[in-house]
């Protein structure tokens, strides 16, 4: 079964920490592409701090994983919650 992102949204439900939420209705085309460039960044970020052994990137790279996670979380509840309305 094919599921057509164009007018699936985020559910803002999914919590990271209280500095940081994943906003409700959010088109999951858009979310897709920022997850895209998040978890580039963490890549990079991660391969110079294990390069560097620098444990401030590496901390930064666990929070901004986390971050992604609860993106990745909110996203598939909206898929979900579509299938299920459908």
């Amino acid at each position: 079964m094919k599921t057509d992102i164009k007018h699936r949204k985020t559910q803002g439900q999914t919590p990271c920490q209280n500095l940081f939420c994943v906003q409700r209705d959010v088109p999951l085309d858009q979310a897709f592409s920022e997850l895209s460039v998040l978890l580039g960044c963490i890549r990079h970020l991660a391969t110079e701090a294990e390069m560097e052994n620098d444990r401030q990137a590496g901390s930064a790279v666990r929070i901004l994983s986390e971050l992604a996670k609860a993106l990745i979380d909110d996203m598939e509840l909206g898929v979900s919650r579509a299938l299920v309305s459908h």
